[in-house]
């Protein structure tokens, strides 16, 4: 589905952020890219779409080779990949509506979508990903009288509404607190199996990309030093990829967070049952 080969970029003022990263997603799973910062994992993600210019390397998606694109190709290639911003990129004047149909400008006139007279089969489908996303009733809030989980659940959406075959996501939770980071990984995670489309991720959150991820891709200065299944992430893999740390805490913080979600939801049945019987 989509094959990096080794991909190089060089920024003008001399510094190399990756140095020749080869990776195959070549089915529908989740790989997360974890690493310092600096690593070159915001630089991996935006050279697939060419957000970034890479300087040299090959990106082919389902056999287009989105690398070797003139403008008008380019743009067209755009359409197949979706993207969710850590700084979430809504037009904030703009409804929740307006701002998820937003992911289908690439298919529709420019009248058209300045009218904002989408075809409703679009507008349809807008409210099915509001409804799957947990915006149900919000699509006619305006985006900046949102909170940040909301936001995000709105860039989800319009990507989702491109119908994408690779879904790029950067730094999807930085600005959430932990409780809504879980829920916008898990929210992200079901979708791409749902939906079967391959997701890179580039996350911080080395606990999050442990529960969440089927893959896990480690940077470090531009470099690939580990890649395996997210059960394969042990203190000494850690070590590698950040330098000499107590990586065991950030092993068991996983199993904790699970088991005190599972008793917070635990709970949350009991005081339901509670409450009916005394009903």
């Amino acid at each position: 589905m989509l094959e990096i080969s080794d991909l190089v970029k060089t920024y003008p003022n001399g510094l190399k952020a990756l140095h020749g990263i080869s990776l195959a997603v070549d089915r529908p799973m989740v790989v997360a890219i974890i690493g310092s910062s600096g690593a070159g994992k915001s630089t991996l993600i935006r050279c697939v779409n060419r957000l970034v210019e890479p300087t040299s390397g090959r990106v082919v998606l389902n056999g287009t080779e989105i690398t070797a694109l003139g403008r008008h190709g380019l743009r067209k290639a755009r359409r197949r990949i979706g993207m969710i911003f850590q700084e979430y990129n809504l037009v904030e004047r703009l409804t929740v509506m307006e701002n998820v149909l937003s992911g289908r400008l690439g298919y529709v006139g420019f009248w058209r979508a300045y009218r904002r007279n989408y075809p409703p089969d679009d507008v349809a489908a807008a409210f099915e990903i509001l409804d799957r996303v947990g915006l149900e009733g919000r699509e006619n809030a305006r985006a900046d009288a949102l909170s940040g989980g909301q936001r995000q659940r709105v860039g989800i959406a319009r990507a989702l509404m491109q119908r994408p075959e690779l879904l790029l996501v950067d730094e999807p939770t930085a600005s959430l607190d932990p409780k809504t980071s879980r829920q916008i990984m898990r929210l992200i995670v079901e979708l791409a199996h749902e939906r079967g489309t391959p997701v890179l991720i580039n996350i911080h959150d080395v606990a999050l990309a442990q529960t969440f991820a089927d893959h896990i891709v480690g940077l470090r200065d531009g470099r690939i030093v580990f890649e395996d299944g997210s059960d394969r992430l042990t203190p000494a893999v850690l070590t590698e990829i950040y330098g000499e740390e107590d990586w065991s805490t950030t092993i068991r913080k996983v199993e904790e967070d699970d088991e005190a979600e599972g008793a917070e939801a635990a709970k949350g049945r009991d005081d339901t049952e509670s409450g009916v019987a005394a009903g």
